[in-house]
Parts: structure tokens; C-alpha cells; sequence
């Protein structure tokens, strides 16, 4: 299987040609005339309006407002743009490169997403983990940050939500492994780390993965110190191929973990299909399962399955000392949540509770 890695997008900041693709007659025509009301010259020829312009990346932020007021989602997304200049020329075989309208508006709207991606902009805040048979840390879960000129930052759900919508996924995972490696080695921690992976940005783990068991190797860390705990299982259709990047990772040395287990109906199989060597049990049945006995008969078949099949239990989302009690009395070898400690730059090196 090839590895289908993109490159960061960008639009071109050269005098160009852009080309707007589309087979439906009636936005040919709508994209010519909204292209004449703007002042520009169009030539038309099947299927393809185009205009030349000094500066595309310029154009389309100066008429961002214009885009959105004037095509709708849809159309955005049937329209599609090739922008050809000396460096990308336009032919039958680069037309199928051609990106629907949104992916420049995104482009435009997520700038601060690609700067961050431009400039590796990422750090990572580790959480504890705690060991419950000798309330210690036993790990920390790192979670990656993208850090803006400003010095504020963009927590991991607008950075994959912005970042699924530009098709970067792959760019942005592999540099969410790497930092947290690299913020590791830089805050000496001597612990295990769980890092964080979707599997469906991994396409061929020989090569997908290669810079991320490079990084591990370069700073020194023992392949049993590294947990990849696996995220978004509800994604994932090709479980072959999921088996084939845990594979990979188990074969370099690296634990499994399986996140929000419990959420969904797919974490049953999840289990039986990757043997993860922890579950993390998903904080919307940690929440309040000292009063919910629903969620404790959840946990109990969790917990039972995990002692049959020598896998390691996590509760993740702790948050009161009520719930912490309950997992403790049912079953739990590890957790994890604001009751012990929030994600933090600095490392907790010693838990209080």
C-alpha cells in the first residue's frame, strides 16, 4: 500500500491563470458572471471558467465574503480550482490535482492552523497516571497544543477538527507523535507515555511511522516506555489494516492502549480485534458511577473482561474522590483526570491525593 502523505496546502502568491472546473452547465455560468462582477475578464472553455490574476492567495482572501455569500456549501464543493502558473501547469494529467473551492476558502479561514503547521508550532502537556496499587504515577498521557503568535493556544479539538477539513491529518498526527516524544526527552520524564495516534491517517506504518520510531530511537527511549494509545476508533472501517500498523508498533517493542472504551458500540470488538495491552474506559462512565448503576454493570463487564484476558484497566476522567472510590472498590489498575491532576507544561512530579 502507498503512503498517500500530502504535502502542507498552500495557494500560490504568483501571477496566475485560475481555473474554475465544474461539468454542471448552470455553475459554469454563475462562476463566469460572479467572476465579471468582480471585475475580472473570463474565458470560457467545457467545463472550465478562467481568470488571471496578480496574486491568487491575495484574491481569494480579499473576496473570502464574496465566495461564501455567493456559493453555497454545495457548490464549494463541486467547484473545483487549479491555479497554474509557471510551476503547476494545467493538463489532463494535472487537472485531476484540481481542489474543490472550499479547501482555498478553508485555507484562508484556518490560517492560523497553518501557521502553526508551517512553523511546527506544537508543544505537548502531559497529564499524570496513576498506578492505583501504589499511588504513584505510572505514566503521563501527552497532549499535544498548537501555540499561536500570540502565545495562546489551540487545543487538540479545533487543531484535528481544522485540520480533518484540510485533508492534514497525516501532517499533523506524525508531528503530534514527534513533539510529544521530543517534549518527553526535554522534560527528562522517567515514566511511560502515552501518545496519542489516529489510525486512520496511517496508510503504510513502513513508511508513515519510520520518522516516528526515528525520534524514539535518536532520544533514547525504551520501546516499552512508549504507549500508543489509539483514538477515533469509530473511524476505523479496515480493521486488517489496523492490525497491520499495531503490528508494527508492537513489533518495534511499543504497548496498545485503547481509548474511550465504553463509548460507541464498537469497543467490544475493538478489543477482541487489537488485544490492546490497556483499555481506557471512557469518562462518560467514570462520570458519576458511584450513584449510576447502569455504568458500574458497564465497568464490572470491562473489569472482567480485562482480568480474563491479561489486559490493564484505566479510568479515565476521574474527577471526584466519590467516583475514584467506586472504580477502587469494583477493579482498576490505573487513572487518570482532574481529580489527581489537569494537563499541565509542567510536569506533577508527585501526586498529593
Amino acid at each position: 500500500m502507498a503512503c498517500k502523505c500530502k504535502d502542507i496546502f498552500y495557494i500560490s502568491e504568483k501571477k496566475s491563470k485560475i481555473h474554475f472546473i465544474t461539468q454542471i452547465t448552470e455553475l459554469i455560468i454563475k462562476s463566469s458572471n460572479l467572476m465579471k462582477t468582480l471585475g475580472f475578464e473570463t474565458s470560457k472553455i467545457e467545463g472550465i471558467v478562467t481568470i488571471e490574476n496578480e496574486n491568487p492567495k491575495l484574491f481569494f482572501e480579499e473576496n473570502f465574503d464574496f465566495f461564501n455569500t455567493n456559493f453555497n456549501d454545495l457548490e464549494k464543493d463541486e467547484i473545483k480550482i487549479f491555479i497554474e502558473n509557471e510551476d503547476n501547469q494545467l493538463s489532463l494529467g494535472t487537472i485531476f490535482f484540481a481542489k474543490p473551492m472550499n479547501r482555498y476558502l478553508h485555507f484562508i479561514e484556518d490560517r492560523n492552523f497553518f501557521d502553526i503547521i508551517e512553523n511546527s508550532s506544537l508543544t505537548a502537556h502531559f497529564q499524570p497516571i496513576v498506578d492505583m496499587k501504589t499511588n504513584k504515577i505510572f505514566a503521563y498521557e501527552a497532549l499535544t497544543r498548537g501555540v499561536l503568535p500570540n502565545g495562546e493556544l489551540m487545543y487538540p479539538d479545533v487543531l484535528f477538527a481544522k485540520s480533518t477539513r484540510n485533508d492534514m491529518n497525516f501532517t499533523l498526527d506524525r508531528m503530534c507523535r514527534e513533539t510529544a516524544l521530543k517534549t518527553t526527552a526535554v522534560k527528562k520524564i522517567d515514566a511511560k507515555v502515552f501518545i496519542n495516534f489516529i489510525p486512520t491517517s496511517i496508510y503504510d506504518p513502513e513508511f508513515c511511522l519510520a520518522s516516528t520510531v526515528k525520534w524514539a530511537k535518536q532520544l533514547d527511549f525504551d520501546p516499552k516506555n512508549i504507549v500508543f494509545e489509539v483514538v477515533e476508533t469509530q473511524n476505523v472501517k479496515d480493521k486488517e489494516h489496523l492490525k497491520t500498523i499495531l503490528n508494527f508498533y508492537r513489533d518495534k517493542g511499543f504497548l496498545i492502549a485503547l481509548d474511550d472504551v465504553g463509548e460507541g458500540y464498537s469497543s467490544l470488538n475493538m478489543i477482541i480485534d487489537i488485544k490492546p495491552d490497556i483499555i481506557k474506559v471512557d469518562r462518560n462512565i467514570i462520570e458519576n458511577i458511584d450513584t449510576d448503576t447502569m455504568k458500574q454493570s458497564i465497568y464490572k463487564a470491562l473489569r472482567t473482561i480485562c482480568i480474563d484476558n491479561n489486559i490493564k484497566i484505566l479510568a479515565e476522567g476521574v474527577e471526584t474522590p466519590y467516583e475514584l472510590e467506586k472504580v477502587k472498590e469494583i477493579g482498576v489498575d490505573y487513572a487518570q483526570g482532574y481529580y489527581f491532576a489537569r494537563p499541565s507544561a509542567e510536569i506533577v512530579r508527585v501526586i498529593g491525593n
